[in-house]
């Protein structure tokens, strides 16, 4: 890894986050063909997703993170790495594609179709930055994966169990559809509640890393709640999130069950951890003990738990974030907890 290389990424950073006139998020084309392809893809949440890649690509922050893997300049033959990308959030495959990039591969890249412009500029924009030829190691292919070494793929159950089968002869690290949750103590302030917000209605709440069930003390105030994120009802004008909020008032509404509703966001008592777009699940619970107990038995749903009390909390099987802060992952925050650079590093070293 050149320190040319570097250089490169901590100038990608700064078109990420908007500080190259006309480029990156400033670049109106650029989001509205993202928007035209995916109409979850708005241009707020577009913005946010690639100043959040930006936030990555600081000098500082590169060197903290690479500053673990005195690995990274030995020699290694390049292996050919499929990527598998999801398309939930814009740009949810950037960081498989750095690490690939990072570790020396070259990275065979399978985009969804809900998002097949915005890592594609982003890589063209990494190649106009380096004097090495990035473009040459990121061949975007359209049909099956064919001549991977290794694979990173992330799928649902069902599609995991198909790649399972299909990569079955190649390093592999793959991933499920997992959740986050918010844990309150119900002495949070206004303003920690309004920064929960954003953990639950960026990007719609379609990421793993979005909350979508909250675990609240008994007599806990649920208007304090929706006081606090009145400033998000404009997601209600979203198409596809309406029809998704219209869809399951109608259902619950039918079935009789008991819900809070404020316009844009229905909120329910349910045992689950995932809620549907447009909803929240909460729980009440006793004790933090209990609280424990259940988080640590469901660890392989969960990405993170979003929470003011994490000592007391004591929860080791996830990790914790502080309430607005579960959608801006650090780039040593790897998904399901597998570490991806290492995984990567150790091919044919």
């Amino acid at each position: 890894m050149t320190n040319t290389f570097l250089s490169g990424l901590v100038q990608l950073g700064a078109w990420f986050r908007g500080e190259v006139a006309n480029e990156g998020p400033e670049d109106e084309g650029l989001l509205r063909l993202a928007e035209a392809q995916n109409r979850w893809f708005t241009p707020a949440f577009v913005k946010s997703a690639m100043n959040a890649n930006g936030a990555m690509l600081r000098a500082e922050v590169l060197e903290r993170w690479l500053a673990e893997y005195s690995q990274l300049n030995d020699a290694r033959s390049p292996q050919h790495v499929g990527l598998v990308l999801a398309g939930n959030l814009p740009m949810v495959g950037w960081h498989d594609v750095l690490c690939v990039l990072l570790s020396g591969h070259r990275a065979l890249v399978k985009c969804s179709s809900e998002d097949k412009v915005l890592i594609p500029a982003a890589v063209a924009a990494l190649d106009s930055y380096c004097d090495e030829d990035m473009a040459s190691r990121v061949e975007f292919v359209k049909g099956t994966l064919e001549g991977a070494d290794a694979v990173i793929a992330t799928g649902s159950a069902n599609t995991n169990r198909y790649f399972e089968y299909y990569f079955r002869d190649v390093p592999r690290v793959l991933r499920s559809q997992r959740t986050s949750v918010a844990v309150l103590s119900g002495s949070e302030t206004h303003e920690q509640l309004q920064a929960l917000g954003s953990d639950g209605f960026q990007y719609y709440g379609l990421g793993c890393r979005s909350i979508t069930k909250l675990m609240l003390p008994k007599g806990f105030d649920l208007d304090r709640l929706f006081a606090a994120w009145v400033e998000w009802g404009h997601v209600a004008q979203n198409n596809k999130y309406a029809n998704n909020y219209d869809y399951h008032k109608a259902v619950w509404l039918l079935n009789r069950e008991d819900l809070i509703e404020n316009g844009f966001l229905l909120v329910k008592e349910d045992a689950g951890w995932v809620s549907p777009v447009g909803t929240l699940f909460y729980a009440w619970y006793d004790a933090l003990d209990d609280v424990r107990i259940e988080l640590e038995s469901a660890a392989d749903s969960l990405q993170c738990i979003a929470t003011e009390i994490p000592e007391a909390l004591n929860v080791t099987t996830t990790p914790t974030v502080a309430l607005g802060q579960s959608q801006k992952p650090k780039p040593w925050d790897y998904a399901d907890g597998v570490d991806t650079l290492n995984f990567l590093l150790a091919l044919s070293s």
